[in-house]
């Protein structure tokens, strides 16, 4: 591609100045002709149709319609689909890959504010800062200095189940810390598990011995609510259950049995359902810290995802191949 190539976003139109602000955008057209007023929300759109025969290249993003063959069609010189965020089981097809079609993702750095969000807690959770909250709420009182045993992020080990992107991310943040990671992963053999740095454990014996745990598999038929009320039951008095991936992977009513006994807690960006129901106990036990499915990319951390794509760009100018395809392969057992 030696000439700017025609481009097209389809996604929700709502996101493209949240996504591509001005500065990443001004770099992303250096590469790529592209309209900013012109968003692909349905492919059936006249307007959209007249550039989409035309496009050499799909800016996609959250809200993007389905790539199937009808509109494959109706695009005779696409070549790549540049996703501005994690995965594409929501709109890419077979014909996508049967077509020879370039797609890349920006799931890396997708994962990068899901590992921040992860470590913050990790080291939180560590020091107790949750359950003193709690306390501090139902006291009204601050009980003076003092020692508080069983806190403190010296050698706790810390569980990691799943050696995805966000879960290698995670492993390597706590790099710098006196904090012991182990991972649970079947796809991980031990090889690659002492490239990551770490003791490869089975999944019981990562929840039998790990005061945090932090959940970093896909959702998958075989991951359905992975962690049920056995699972839980093997956890230490006291451990921690942070889950930024799914809400389907954990038993919910399990889990707030467990709460209720005050024996652990638990960190949920993600639940089940989502949004949880205006009743649901998770709102009120003390051992429960539920925040919005904000760990991933929020505010100004949208433009990393759009910068990722123009680099993209960049690359299929020069031609090169994308830094970050889309493994067809791997995808089913993605998040």
């Amino acid at each position: 591609m030696s000439q700017r190539p025609q481009a097209l976003f389809a996604m929700a139109a709502e996101n493209v100045p949240q996504v591509f602000p001005p500065e990443v955008l001004a770099r992303l057209r250096t590469s790529v002709d592209i309209e900013p007023g012109l968003v692909a929300e349905d492919f059936a759109d006249p307007r959209v149709l007249d550039t989409l025969v035309r496009a050499e290249i799909l800016v996609t993003g959250w809200g993007c319609p389905r790539l199937d063959e009808t509109v494959l069609d109706a695009a005779p010189r696409l070549r790549a689909v540049l996703h501005s965020a994690g995965s594409v089981k929501s709109f890419a097809t077979h014909a996508l890959r049967e077509r020879g079609i370039a797609v890349s993702s920006a799931a890396v750095a997708n994962a990068l504010p899901v590992a921040e969000y992860t470590l913050a807690m990790i080291l939180l959770a560590g020091k107790g800062v949750l359950a003193a909250r709690d306390r501090m709420r139902t006291t009204r009182a601050c009980a003076g200095w003092g020692v508080i045993p069983g806190i403190g992020n010296y050698g706790r080990r810390v569980g990691v189940i799943g050696a995805s992107r966000i879960g290698r991310r995670v492993l390597d943040l706590l790099r710098p810390f006196d904090l012991r990671p182990v991972l649970s992963d079947p796809y991980v053999d031990e090889r690659r598990a002492a490239a990551l740095g770490v003791p490869l454990l089975p999944l019981d014996e990562l929840l039998r011995t790990s005061g945090i745990v932090t959940v970093h598999a896909p959702e998958t038929p075989e991951t359905h609510r992975m962690i049920g009320r056995r699972e839980l039951a093997l956890m230490p008095d006291g451990a921690v259950l942070i889950n930024t991936a799914r809400g389907a992977l954990i038993d919910h009513d399990a889990l707030v049995a467990e709460l209720r006994t005050g024996r652990l807690s638990a960190i949920l960006d993600v639940t089940d359902p989502e949004p949880l129901p205006a009743d649901s106990p998770l709102y009120d036990l003390p051992g429960a810290f539920v925040t919005p499915h904000l760990a991933g990319s929020q505010g100004n951390e949208l433009a990393r995802l759009g910068l990722a794509v123009a680099e993209e760009a960049e690359r299929l100018l020069a031609g090169e191949e994308p830094a970050h395809a889309v493994d067809w392969a791997a995808l089913e057992r993605e998040a």
